[in-house]
């Protein structure tokens, strides 16, 4: 039984960022666990299931099993209901979680991880200031596992990461109240991403339509901390706007939570321990989108671990550092430019909104992109326009 075994790694967190770890750590060699908490992998789901073609295939072909709605299109809804659409670049996916996260644990069972669920990790094993271990309980029996890395990959605000030390709150300014209800009943564009950016909507943030096919569609929105805490919550907005938008629609799903836009940890890593995803805050500040940044995150700690274990040195926080460096080349410049274009964006009032929607507007729709809506937006920030051209030409 697993419970009596001692591993390379152990991953504590089934979504994404810890499956692909255990996937390619295990393909280099290393003996991995990987302990879910819920009952289900990719259950509940808590997002809104949206990657880029290109964001996933750098890791696998697209699955057809995977993928509710294929878009290529997308539309923008300023606060003056000006709507504004044009063709992406590059086109994206709805995924269906529950299928997608299930079968990244197969395929990092099939190297030969072992995944379990409804194991709840409530503490770190930490001898002479290294983290060597998890315990838990299992089944309502207790356990203690030992390991030579740790991997934190259970969310926002990583218990493993404060039990190790690392500094893991979130500013309110830079967490996101979310919701997200998944509704039936309706007529969407199956291949359309719809945005509503508004004080009224969603102040601070914007509020979502993602297609699941021709008559559903995840319905969410993300408000700024500072807006929260104001009184009126997400879910309250929300609410408003499906009675004007959807007024008959069928609520299937309703998820809530925090959504951190945040720059990633200055510090992801401690003797014997990594954080990915989530628990690194590796999520586009921008878009609040973390899948492919989550599994990005966790494929460069798999490495770091492969690496050390191979050449034989411990898992000390100066060892570990490759890995931070590794997140850096791979993402980490990235995340910083989105991040300052977000703390530029999400000050906008109505007005901005609405010159930003007419500008665009302005535009031939052959000629219009995301790389004109963000120049456009940042216009007068000539340093966050560089950052702008830099992001979306890949200079």
């Amino acid at each position: 039984m697993w419970q009596q075994k001692q591993f390379d790694c152990i991953v504590v967190g089934g979504g994404p960022a810890g499956t692909t770890f255990a996937q390619v750590a295990s393909r280099g060699g290393l003996s991995v666990l990987v302990l879910e908490k819920d009952r289900d992998i990719g259950m509940p789901v808590r997002c809104g299931e949206a990657i880029s073609d290109k964001g996933l295939r750098y890791f696998h072909d697209p699955d057809p099993r995977w993928i509710q709605s294929t878009i290529d299109r997308i539309k923008l809804t300023a606060p003056n209901e000006t709507e504004v659409e044009f063709d992406l670049n590059d086109i994206g996916y709805i995924l269906d979680r529950r299928i997608f996260d299930y079968d990244l644990a197969h395929m990092a069972a099939q190297e030969g991880a072992i995944v379990v669920t409804k194991a709840y990790v409530n503490g770190l094993i930490i001898d002479n200031d290294m983290v060597c271990g998890v315990k838990g309980n299992y089944l309502n029996s207790p356990f203690e596992v030992r390991a030579k890395f740790v991997i934190g990959a259970d969310g926002v605000e990583s218990r493993v990461g404060r039990w190790g030390g690392l500094r893991t709150q979130v500013k309110l300014k830079d967490m996101e109240s979310g919701i997200q209800k998944t509704i039936s009943g309706i007529e969407v564009q199956s291949n359309k991403f719809e945005f509503y950016l508004s004080r009224k909507w969603a102040p601070g943030g914007y509020l979502w339509v993602f297609p699941k096919g021709n008559n559903s569609a995840n319905v969410g929105l993300g408000i700024s901390g500072y807006y929260a805490k104001e009184g009126k919550s997400a879910q309250k907005f929300l609410d408003e706007f499906l009675q004007w938008k959807y007024p008959e629609c069928s609520v299937l799903t309703t998820v809530a939570g925090g959504v951190p836009v945040d720059k990633t940890l200055k510090c992801m890593v401690a003797d014997g321990l990594m954080l990915v995803g989530d628990a690194a805050h590796t999520v586009n500040p921008m878009t609040g989108g973390g899948i492919s940044s989550g599994m990005m995150s966790g494929m460069a700690a798999a490495e770091t671990a492969i690496e050390l274990s191979h050449n034989k040195k411990e898992p000390t926080r100066a060892n570990l550092n490759s890995y931070e460096k590794k997140w850096t080349k791979l993402r980490g410049k990235k995340h910083e430019k989105y991040y300052r274009i977000k703390e530029a964006i999400f000050k906008f009032d109505d007005d901005d909104l609405n010159r930003i929607a007419d500008g665009i507007a302005a535009v031939k729709e052959e000629d219009r992109s995301l790389l004109k809506l963000f120049s456009i937006a940042v216009a007068k920030k000539p340093s966050l326009l560089i950052d702008v051209v830099r992001l979306f030409t890949g200079l």
